[in-house]
């Protein structure tokens, strides 16, 4: 496959995704097989290129938010690795001080808006961040991620329809990954093509190959565009695939040993990968040095998780309520 972006595009992407997939085997390993991280734990591990192409696709000011699915995205936009790893094992230098875990990743210093663990619930609130960039007059966009389950509950019809009333610059991106929990679509709805339930709000939509950053990234761009210049929100059904359970205690027995293999195939970071080799656009060198500045870090952060305070006992009733006005309303 011919390339078809920037040797800097493409060597970003190989490094955001291998960041992104290291980090979850590490951190599977450290709950699994150690028991240093308890509680909750969804791994984004085969959704990578979903990460990688928003992020090409949008500027630092754009915010994202996201369901409980969230160690990816987050790392993505900017959370700091050791943060997330510290907060995975409920340390006091997590990125939400090491009260939320797994499902509550957040880093408002760059536009990161959480993890969320009641699901849907972050495709109003998604709304709402958009409502309040219309209101203060920026043209940032936000990007609202929620999986192929959430698109089943009453919060993202409401939702959907004062977007379109309202114009509001936000992506609804489903993360349409086949299963909400162990449950097929064709189980759940008669309507299998998510993107089509924007038709009955006159919503622009599409559906998108998610284990291509490439593509995710085309087809972002586009929706973006479409935000920035007042013209709404749209729905992207972007296709993808987990290689993990939904969470860490899932089994799998809902889906076969093959059908899994098949998915791995299309890995997003061996397609990425061979299109950098067989393009020639890098050594191998320079492939080795991204793959041990990754494992690096990785290692570094579980250093900084290990070695970090508990949340001190004055913190349980801290971060509850904010005292102050919204900065929307006193601009």
């Amino acid at each position: 496959m011919a390339a078809k972006f920037s040797k800097e595009t493409y060597m970003y992407w190989y490094e955001l995704m291998q960041l992104i997939r290291q980090f979850e085997l590490m951190a599977e390993e450290k709950y699994k097989m150690e028991g240093k991280i308890r509680g909750f734990f969804h791994a984004y591990v085969g959704q990578e290129a979903i990460a990688a192409g928003c992020m090409t696709a949008t500027r630092p000011e754009d915010l994202f938010i996201t369901a409980y699915r969230d160690h990816g995205l987050a790392i993505a936009k900017g959370v700091s690795v050791d943060s997330c790893m510290a907060e995975l094992y409920g340390k006091a230098t997590g990125c939400a001080k090491g009260k939320g875990g797994s499902m509550h990743f957040f880093g408002k210093d760059v536009n990161f808006y959480g993890g969320h663990g009641i699901v849907g619930a972050q495709i109003g609130t998604g709304a709402g961040l958009a409502f309040a960039e219309k209101y203060r007059g920026s043209d940032n966009v936000v990007l609202c991620y929620f999986g192929d389950g959430a698109a089943r509950q009453g919060m993202l019809h409401e939702t959907f329809n004062l977007a379109m009333l309202w114009k509001l610059p936000v992506i609804f991106i489903c993360e349409n990954n086949n299963y909400a929990m162990g449950t097929s679509i064709e189980r759940t709805s008669n309507v299998i093509d998510i993107y089509k339930l924007a038709d009955a709000y006159e919503m622009p939509a599409d559906a998108i190959n998610g284990m291509s950053p490439e593509d995710v990234h085309d087809g972002v761009s586009r929706a973006v565009k479409r935000a920035r210049e007042g013209e709404g929100p749209t729905l992207l059904e972007i296709k993808t695939y987990r290689y993990k359970g939904h969470s860490i205690s899932d089994p799998q027995k809902y889906r076969t040993k093959e059908e899994v293999e098949e998915y791995k195939s299309k890995d997003p970071i061996q397609q990425v990968l061979t299109t950098i080799q067989k393009g020639k656009i890098a050594t191998q060198e320079e492939i080795d040095v991204i793959n041990k500045r990754v494992d690096e870090m990785v290692e570094a952060s579980v250093k900084f998780a290990e070695e970090s305070p508990w949340p001190d006992d004055s913190e349980v009733l801290k971060d509850v309520y904010v005292d102050q006005n919204y900065p929307f309303i006193t601009d």
